[in-house]
């Protein structure tokens, strides 16, 4: 297992449970936080036994944005230090960490406690289902701190909670609470703040307790990679090439034999192992 330096990693019953455990930094999001997010992803990804992921903080806060160690210089590209070994010098490490989520072969769910604010609100969006305690906070800042949006947000806030929600809260910059993010739809439930990680625990096994794990994974990509295309045929496309591989799969067998005879299906299909061609869903290179 990886040796991660802002994040204790358990994993039990196909869960992989990840949380913050900077919380006298308030779990504020630094390089080696970048590091061992993607080192996470990269270890759930290649262990058969993880079936989703679910990403929490330890203390008063999920994440409450970028360290400000830096003072004024934190978000200046040409004088920080400490991240030089990723993705090059230009690039934005929460929109790194966002599409390494984005391209994740397994659920992930986020179990958010406290403060969410700036890349602590924007990580969660790529991940499939958002779950608040009462007592958290969310926030957009960038603009109350002289910076814009980052981590992708611009693509999949509006996607989330339609556009003029997320004007409003980029605009304005200002700290919600988590009433508001259910209703808007950032989130899709809000539990007691000692309730949370046994409900998205819960959730978690109810979305993929009884599933084919490589249908997960390829239903993950498409309806993601959905959102990206122009016209129902392009879906019709994918969906046809990787429906007729499916149909091929040992797994289809298991799960029609477990139909017919009335008992759980034991599928022998594994992600990533016997995932097929996934060449339509590569991210184009940065340039």
């Amino acid at each position: 297992m990886a040796d991660f330096q802002t994040l204790d990693l358990a994993i039990d019953n196909g869960l992989a449970v990840a949380t913050f455990n900077r919380p006298d930094q308030m779990n504020t999001f630094n390089p080696a936080m970048i590091r061992d997010l993607l080192a996470l992803f990269d270890l759930t990804d290649a262990d058969d036994g993880v079936r989703a992921v679910i990403l929490t903080g330890s203390g008063r806060a999920f994440c409450a944005g970028a360290d400000l160690g830096s003072g004024g210089d934190t978000f200046d590209y040409d004088k920080r230090e400490g991240r030089e070994d990723i993705g090059g010098p230009d690039r934005d490490g929460g929109g790194i960490v966002t599409l390494r989520i984005f391209r994740s072969l397994k659920p992930v769910l986020a179990a958010s406690n406290g403060a969410a604010v700036g890349i602590g609100a924007t990580m969660q969006l790529p991940m499939d289902w958002r779950m608040a305690a009462e007592d958290s906070r969310y926030g957009f800042v960038f603009s109350r701190r002289g910076v814009t949006p980052e981590a992708c947000s611009g693509w999949f806030l509006p996607r989330i909670v339609g556009m003029a929600k997320a004007l409003d809260w980029t605009f304005s910059g200002r700290v919600f609470d988590a009433q508001e993010a259910l209703a808007a739809g950032l989130v899709q439930s809000v539990h007691a703040p000692d309730a949370l990680l046994d409900a998205a625990k819960e959730k978690a096994l109810e979305m993929t307790a009884s599933s084919a794990p490589v249908s997960v994974a390829l239903a993950r990509r498409m309806l993601w990679q959905g959102q990206t295309l122009a016209h129902p045929m392009d879906m019709h496309r994918i969906d046809s090439a990787v429906f007729a591989s499916r149909g091929r799969a040992e797994d289809v067998r298991e799960g029609i034999a477990a139909f017919k005879e009335r008992r759980d299906a034991d599928f022998p299909n594994t992600v990533p192992g016997d995932l097929p061609d996934m060449d339509w869903a590569k991210e184009p290179p940065f340039a």
